[in-house]
């Protein structure tokens, strides 16, 4: 499925991601973190596919059990007693609750910066920071930037060295170890280079000097102004609930929680919106362009 969202205005995209992230941390609400795991996973399968399946089921899963099974390993608050340990610490009911909802948590933060890594290019963050902030958005734009292109270059390192016989699978140890060095070494090479020939490219074209303009492709059209007053809305309607504890949800020393009632029903109602917004928009373009395509 195409993306129509990441075609928005940049400061629509920040906006929405800064919102479902914060939000995602801050909440511990089970509900609302099933909310969010929920939409941050259909929204990267509906544009990544099957590499965000892939994703999911080798890295988010057994994440959210090893989170479960680690922290009663070092926590032991809580009311609600299952077993002792062989030292003598208690195994809390309360405990593996709290690490599942950690784990939760950490697989749907991670799932967001999936899709906020891909929407958010560096263009459009140099786009919205270079006059506040030029030096640190540059910084990270490029940080942003280079990971992907340090490892695809890495790989393409590795795969050169294999068609010449040196695999870092294949092989003694000393020979693994001397290939992978290589391929390092190669690598990070190619980067200290890359960052010299971008400096000094940045510097002939004037980068830095006072009275410089900046392009832009982006307009703020009208669909934009309706995303910002929605997500507006949304925010605040949001935190009005978080200062009112409508998402409450205590662990320790007992499980406590808001009322799922009336009056905390529309908090949620509100959330799902907001979180579920791009797939909506998405699924909305996809559909015109398939009545139109039928009309051809």
């Amino acid at each position: 499925m195409r993306d129509t969202f990441r075609d928005f205005h940049p400061f629509v995209n920040f906006l929405y991601f800064l919102l479902v992230i914060s939000f995602s941390f801050c909440l511990t609400h089970p509900i609302a973190q099933a909310i969010s795991l929920i939409c941050a996973a259909v929204y990267c399968i509906s544009t990544e596919g099957r590499k965000s399946v892939m994703f999911i089921l080798k890295f988010c899963l057994p994440s959210v059990l090893v989170t479960a099974f680690i922290n009663p390993a070092f926590n032991h608050e809580g009311q609600t007693i299952l077993i002792y340990f062989s030292n003598g610490n208690p195994l809390t009911l309360e405990s593996i609750l709290y690490g599942i909802s950690s784990g939760v948590m950490l697989v749907t933060i991670l799932l967001w910066f999936v899709s906020f890594n891909r929407v958010m290019t560096s263009d459009k963050f140099i786009y919205l920071f270079g006059k506040i902030i030029p030096s640190l958005s540059l910084v990270l734009s490029m940080s942003l930037r280079f990971v992907p292109k340090f490892k695809a270059h890495m790989v393409s390192v590795s795969e050169t060295q294999r068609s010449i016989g040196r695999d870092v699978s294949c092989g003694s140890l000393i020979s693994r170890t001397k290939t992978a060095i290589t391929i390092l070494s190669a690598s990070v090479t190619w980067a200290l280079e890359n960052a010299i020939e971008t400096a000094d490219s940045m510097k002939s074209r004037g980068y830095g000097l006072k009275g410089r303009t900046a392009f832009s492709i982006y307009r703020f059209e009208e669909r934009d102004v309706y995303a910002v007053i929605w997500f507006g809305f949304c925010g605040l309607f949001l935190l009005a609930g978080s200062i009112v504890s409508a998402f409450g949800f205590r662990y320790f020393p007992n499980i406590r929680y808001a009322a799922f009632d009336v009056t905390t029903i529309p908090f949620y109602f509100v959330y799902l919106g907001m979180c579920i917004t791009p797939f909506l928009i998405n699924v909305k373009e996809e559909l015109k362009w398939k009545a139109l395509y039928s009309k051809m």
